[in-house]
């Protein structure tokens, strides 16, 4: 018969690039979790993972096995919440998954104080380049953009633009201030890769009465002169002075209040990129998520921080 254990045993497999890793995510050692992915192996009759000495994967058969044991064991931890009477202490695992720059920045203090507010959880923060859809198994993504998926449900908790900037030291050797989108393909431009986006596709349009975006639409077809996945990467060579970057606002916003870039076209809009929590819409969202849900919406209220 199979036991939790087994179910356990598979999704972190699932989970994992390597059977140690799998091991440490199930706190035993890799011999003992080698011995007992051999005599689950034997007890179904299949093999589950194809072994080598660097990866670790798992079989069609294994990959079907861990969608389902991994389904089961969310609809096992939801159980006990379906009677969980109001006002006790939340209990149990939260996944929390969010991308590099702003999950170190914002969400990991936030999630301090969640904790803290609720001590019987167990949170796990994973910060990840793309975190969505990377991460399908996170009981709450953080993601920057448009979200257009069925299989989670998005929850906004700030909005957030593109900002185009440049450094000051930039603007002062001798280069034009761009004064409308196309005169920014006559300067040097870093690109972000990011959420398998077109990092050289620009769009942006005029912005009408109350700053909405109101005409129609630019795109910008940029010849990159620097280009990487990390955006703290490339607001950093902005401000060295290497040339024009469109970056997130939450994270450019700063550095144009601290001196180290400015903002061109502000008339301009060059894209929303609102800040959503993600929860997966197949097993919906926990207690628990739920009150995390709840506290970042409220930490973010009524301006993030980038705009107050």
């Amino acid at each position: 018969m199979i036991q939790i254990e087994d179910l356990r045993l598979v999704s972190a497999l699932s989970d994992s690039r390597s059977l140690s890793a799998a091991a440490r995510s199930l706190r035993v050692t890799p011999p003992a979790l080698s011995t007992r992915l051999k005599h689950l192996e034997v007890k179904l009759g299949f093999n589950l993972a194809v072994r080598s000495s660097h990866r670790l994967g798992l079989t069609a058969e294994g990959e079907r096995f861990a969608a389902e044991a991994r389904q089961l064991l969310e609809r096992l931890e939801a159980l006990p919440e379906t009677v969980q009477t109001e006002g006790r202490a939340l209990s149990g695992s939260l996944r929390v998954c969010a991308p590099f720059g702003f999950g170190r920045q914002h969400v990991a203090p936030l999630l301090g104080q969640f904790c803290a507010l609720h001590p019987r959880i167990e949170l796990s923060l994973d910060l990840l380049e793309t975190p969505w859809p990377a991460k399908r198994n996170a009981d709450v993504v953080i993601h920057i953009g448009e979200v257009r998926d069925s299989s989670w449900v998005a929850h906004p908790l700030a909005p957030n633009e593109r900002w185009l900037c440049a450094s000051p030291a930039y603007l002062k050797t001798g280069r034009f201030v761009p004064k409308t989108p196309r005169e920014v393909l006559a300067h040097p431009c870093i690109c972000i890769r990011e959420n398998e986006e077109d990092a050289t596709l620009w769009h942006c349009r005029k912005r009408g009465r109350g700053g909405r975006p109101a005409g129609e639409r630019q795109s910008l077809r940029i010849a990159p002169a620097l280009t990487t996945n990390d955006g703290d990467v490339a607001r950093r060579w902005c401000e060295q002075g290497l040339g024009l970057t469109l970056r997130s606002e939450w994270d450019a916003a700063p550095a144009v209040a601290g001196r180290r870039l400015v903002r061109l076209l502000p008339e301009w809009s060059f894209g929303e990129v609102p800040v959503l929590a993600l929860t997966p819409a197949r097993t919906g969202a926990t207690a628990r998520a739920r009150e995390l849900l709840r506290f970042l919406q409220q930490a973010f209220a009524p301006d993030p921080a980038w705009r107050s």
